[in-house]
């Protein structure tokens, strides 16, 4: 089954995978006086968006254009693929947490801990496929599936909504989506700014489909 975006229930998935430190909050609205109101400092962001064939058809050409030109990714960036059905909540909780086990104090014996072990040295379809035979991560997830607030759709059910995380790393803004072959540097930012950075690229997936209204926003704060 789909992860609800519900930061209730992503806060407590976080907790069973190890975090001891951050809380998932909605972002209830991109105008300025809302995101100075978020606590900070914020560690990750995530979108949840319907996917349609423009969104692809961009997807597709902007990453065409990076394997031409090339991108800044920081070799300690974590990134996996996505391979299991109705995931990407799962994989865009693990690119958060990941990417800021220090900030959400991980537990080293913890289940995310003992799967970045198991993932270090592996392309993003390795771990991908390393994920997929981890029970412990997957029973995690359908546990807190089934807590949302809305009804579950069935596991086979085909879903058009989608998440992807955005995280900083080494003065870089990255956008962590599992269904892409690589993460998309998205420019420079800071711990500092990058909700606001991030903010910035959900508004032009906004833009992208201004007659969608099916966009949820919800922030890792560690304040």
């Amino acid at each position: 089954m789909p992860l609800e975006s519900n930061p209730e229930v992503m806060t407590k998935y976080s907790q069973q995978l190890g975090a001891t430190a951050g809380e998932w909050i909605d972002v209830f609205s991109l105008d300025d006086d809302i995101i100075a109101s978020i606590p900070r400092p914020v560690a990750a962001v995530m979108l949840l968006f319907p996917i349609k064939p423009k969104y692809d058809e961009e997807r597709k050409n902007q990453d065409d254009l990076i394997k031409q030109n090339g991108q800044v990714v920081a070799p300690e960036l974590f990134y996996m693929n996505q391979t299991v059905h109705n995931a990407c909540g799962t994989i865009g909780v693990i690119h958060a947490l990941a990417n800021n086990s220090d900030e959400v104090k991980l537990e080293k014996c913890s289940t995310l801990a003992q799967f970045l072990e198991k993932a270090k040295g592996l392309s993003p379809l390795e771990r991908a496929l390393e994920l997929e035979n981890s029970p412990s991560i997957a029973d995690a997830h359908e546990q807190i599936a089934a807590e949302g607030q809305t009804e579950a759709p069935s596991a086979d059910e085909e879903l058009t909504n989608h998440f992807v995380a955005f995280v900083h790393k080494n003065g870089h803004l990255y956008e962590l989506d599992g269904r892409r072959e690589f993460p998309v540097n998205r420019g420079a930012t800071t711990p500092a700014t990058l909700l606001e950075d991030a903010v910035s690229v959900c508004k032009e997936y906004m833009a992208n489909d201004p007659e969608e209204l099916r966009f949820t926003v919800v922030a890792l704060t560690l304040g």
